[in-house]
């Protein structure tokens, strides 16, 4: 049981068709689009068939047309998801949107998840379920009416088809070809739809990836702007990236100047060099005086006791004024 599953999981590779085959069966609904479930009244359900009696449906409402009122069916979703210990996020305002995108990555998330919960063997009552929520009723009337007018126009076409045919071998007149050409357009209809969908969904994708590497430069930006490092070379370098106006390539070859100008201002006013060099002077001028510390105590070793006492006394001598020698 996967609760969480990466973005190149098989799941996520599911087809609009199956996934919408698999809601319409399990729930005995009849959408058209992954995005007429963006209320999040289908999402409950859905959980309800894997966890029979675990959600309270009559807080679900399939009637939810405003964006306050799907977020209720959400919070009874995250609910049930806290219950159960799940721990997907659920970007409610992305999905409330009713983008194609959006609801089709959380909608094969959720195919993914009941699928391992329930592998196909609970039989579930869609329809007695669906009563005691608010608008159950009336979703399951217009699913019920949308199913039988599905039927009817199917059973309908061979017979129409023969006689088209029929009519158009017998007359074949400027005006059947008139028919001919209104037609056309109207046959291309569901491949212009389906056309239009994916490419509503490829914008969606790059609309993403968009956003995702607009917050990188943002967070790069307010990085820069830290005050610690804010007046460093390769900040201001990085910033000449940032804000370059043309996509000529000059803009980093400036930078790159940059960083070298002000690694040469460095190196020329190095502080360590100049701490090292004094270190090292002051070191020399110790060792000389211990050196000549060395050398007055082993002269004084060498004299005999009556020299020491004579330049004892020619050093106080030398040292009061009052003195006379």
């Amino acid at each position: 049981m996967a609760t969480n599953i990466g973005i190149m999981d098989a799941a996520y590779f599911v087809g609009r068709s199956e996934i919408l085959s698999w809601i319409n069966s399990t729930l005995q609904l009849s959408l058209s689009k992954v995005e007429e479930a963006c209320s999040g009244a289908v999402h409950c359900q859905l959980l309800d068939a894997a966890h029979p009696g675990i959600v309270p449906m009559h807080k679900v409402n399939f009637d939810a047309k405003n964006e306050y009122e799907m977020i209720q069916n959400y919070k009874v979703l995250q609910d049930v998801f806290n219950k159960l210990k799940i721990t997907k996020h659920i970007e409610v305002s992305k999905l409330v949107k009713g983008r194609p995108l959006d609801n089709l990555e959380f909608m094969q998330w959720m195919k993914r998840y009941c699928d391992s919960v329930n592998s196909g063997q609970n039989m579930y009552n869609a329809l007695e379920r669906r009563e005691v929520c608010r608008g159950g009723r009336e979703t399951s009337k217009k699913s019920a009416n949308s199913q039988a007018s599905t039927k009817g126009s199917s059973s309908q076409r061979p017979q129409s088809s023969h006689n088209s045919r029929r009519t158009e071998v017998s007359n074949a007149n400027p005006t059947n070809q008139a028919v001919k050409v209104a037609r056309a357009p109207s046959a291309g209809g569901p491949a212009y739809e389906e056309k239009i969908t994916e490419l509503k969904l490829s914008i969606d994708s790059l609309e993403k990836e968009r956003d995702f590497y607009f917050a990188k430069l943002r967070d790069i930006e307010i990085l820069c702007q830290t005050p610690e490092i804010e007046h460093s070379p390769i900040v201001g370098a990085i910033q000449k990236i940032l804000y370059a106006a043309d996509d000529d390539g000059t803009a980093v070859a400036e930078a790159q100047a940059m960083l070298s100008v002000g690694h040469k201002e460095i190196e020329g006013l190095s502080p360590i060099a100049e701490v090292s060099e004094e270190k090292s002077s002051s070191e020399t001028h110790k060792r000389k005086n211990i050196a000549n510390i060395d050398f007055d105590a082993a002269g004084i070793a060498t004299l005999s006791p009556r020299q020491r006492l004579s330049d004892i006394s020619d050093v106080h001598c030398s040292g009061s004024p009052l003195m006379t020698c």
